[in-house]
Order: structure tokens, then sequence, then C-alpha cells
């Protein structure tokens, strides 16, 4: 709270001495909330008690048995679901309150030791046998249905980077996979499916007013795995690369017009950098085609880039101000 206010009324005659010395002292000695801080460390305890399980489990694997590892999984995923069916809120369309101030954090540990029990159970016994996209589709259905059951965007983000994975094994050969060789047209196309299908789930959140706090959430993935999909593919299809790029500046220009509409200084940022990205692409390819002796193409690609990035960052401040007035990155 500003004191100046108080200062001036006490200058006035308005406010007595002793009532702006009380006013400054409650000031003083004013409350802060740590409501971030304490959440943030939740989280961090969540994430250390399961890696602490995991190397607990790794290191006493001989001692313990699979079988028990297995049971205590079971037991954790189970005693922190059944917490959370007992205590969530009635199911809306829309943003949905935690009930209490542990629910976000059983509902992660939750889910993070079903992914671990499956998990061990397809690597220990292959419980799935070579059906690798089932042992990822069971966990991902488990997921989505928590994340909009129970109304949780940090589930919500586990459940779309384990569609990612499913799609990734489903769609890839295992000889790929074992090779570790992701320089795959199939993958490449795989991305920009994926891409196109969150940005949709996004719009169908938006217009039906199904869940529209995940909007963002759904952007945001797809965002990346599109712009990332077609980079790789100017990489890949060297060809045809400017194919590839007219797509990507597609792409940009949807959603620089998104951040317009949303107010969204992210969205913008984003797109712009991946854009300038592809183009910095083109111009260098362009100059290593020059047919020009000497030193001339580097002396073109510096001053490109200097210039380029004066202009990018002037860009960012001009259109920034155009957000400032309902800014909601």
């Amino acid at each position: 709270m500003n004191n100046s206010l108080f200062e001036q009324l006490a200058a006035e005659g308005i406010l007595s001495e002793t009532s702006l010395q009380k006013i400054k002292d409650k000031n003083a000695n004013r409350l802060f909330s740590v409501h971030w801080e304490i959440k943030t460390l939740m989280y961090c305890a969540v994430l250390l008690l399961s890696s602490g399980l995991g190397i607990l489990i790794y290191k006493n694997l001989d001692s313990i048995g699979h079988n028990v590892i297995l049971a205590f999984l079971l037991f954790i995923c189970a005693g922190s679901f059944f917490y959370c069916f007992k205590h969530k809120a009635a199911f809306s369309a829309n943003r949905v309150a935690s009930p209490d101030g542990v629910f976000d954090y059983l509902l992660l540990l939750a889910c993070l030791t079903f992914i671990s029990f499956i998990a061990y159970l397809q690597y220990q016994y292959t419980f799935f046998g070579d059906r690798y996209g089932l042992a990822s589709f069971i966990p991902m259905v488990v997921l989505f249905f928590t994340a909009y059951y129970f109304d949780n965007i940090g589930i919500l983000s586990l459940a779309i980077t384990n569609l990612a994975a499913w799609l990734g094994i489903t769609v890839t050969p295992l000889e790929i996979l074992k090779a570790n060789d992701f320089n795959s047209t199939t993958i490449i196309f795989t991305g920009l499916f994926l891409g196109t299908l969150l940005i949709v789930a996004a719009i169908f959140s938006r217009q039906r007013d199904f869940k529209k706090h995940f909007e963002f959430t759904y952007n945001n993935f797809g965002m990346h795995t599109l712009f990332i999909s077609c980079i790789a593919a100017m990489f890949h299809f060297y060809n045809v690369y400017l194919l590839w790029f007219l797509l990507l500046m597609g792409i940009a220009f949807y959603f620089y017009t998104k951040a317009l509409a949303d107010k969204s200084f992210y969205i913008l940022l984003i797109s712009t950098l991946y854009a300038y990205f592809g183009i910095s692409f083109v111009v260098i390819n362009l100059l290593t085609l020059m047919n020009v002796s000497g030193l001339l193409p580097v002396y073109i690609g510096l001053m490109y880039f200097i210039s380029s990035g004066i202009g990018v960052v002037l860009f960012l401040i001009r259109i920034n101000k155009k957000l400032k007035t309902n800014d909601s990155i």
C-alpha cells in the first residue's frame, strides 16, 4: 500500500500523526502471499518422491522383488486416485477449482505412478507382448480421462505427450526405433498430423465452450509440433524446401493473427522466431547458390543477420505495444 496518500492527508490535517504512524506500522508488517512458492515446492515434492521411488526400486530390485514393486506402485496409485475421486468437485464443462490444497498433487502422483506401473509391467513381464503401442495407448486414455474429469491442465500436458509417444510408436517401424534413427519421412508427417489434431482440439474447446481453458495448452503443443515438423521437412526434403517454407509461413501467419486476436505476446513471439528461422534458412541457401568468389556471400550473410535481428526486435516491440491494452500471455 502506498503511504504517500496518507502522508498527504496528514499534512493537510485530515489525518492525525498517531493514525499515520499506525498505518505505516501496519504496512511495514504486511503479510505477503507465498501461494506460488508453496505450490512449486509441492510439485517438486511429488516429482522428487516419484524419482526417489524409482531410484530406490532400481537399487534394491533383487532384494525387493518384482511383484512387491508392482504392488507398491499400484497401492500408491489406487490410494491417490481414491482420495481424488472422494474429494472431487462436480464435473463441469467450465473451469473447476481444486477442492483442497493437496488434491492436484495427489492427482499428479496417481498419474505418474500409474504410468510407472504400466511401464514396469511391460518392461519386466512384457504384459502386452510386442504391442508397444498398446502399452502407451492405455495410459494415454487414462490421462485424457483424468485431465477432463478432474479438470487438470498439468495432466492434460502429460496426456498430450503420451499421445505423441503413442503415435510415434504406432506409425514408426520397430527397426527405426531400435536404430534410433528418427530422420524419417513418416515421423515428419506424423508430427504434422499431431500438430493439426491439437489445433483442431483447441478450436473445438473454444467454439463448443467445453473446457475452454484447455485451448492454450492444445495450441501450445500444436504450435511447436507444427513448426518443428515443417523445419525438419525443409531439411529432409531439401529439393522442395521452398514448398515447406511456404507451409511454414502459412502456419506462422495463422498464429500471428491468433496472437493479435487473443492479445497473446507469447504466441506472437514463438511464431515470429520460427518464421525468422525459416526465412534465415532460405536466405542462407540462396547465398550458397551465389556464383560469387571471395567472401562477399559471408559479408552479405553477416549484414543480413545483424539487420534482420534488429528488425525482429523492433517488430516485437512495436507489436507488443498494441497488445499492452489487454495482455494475456
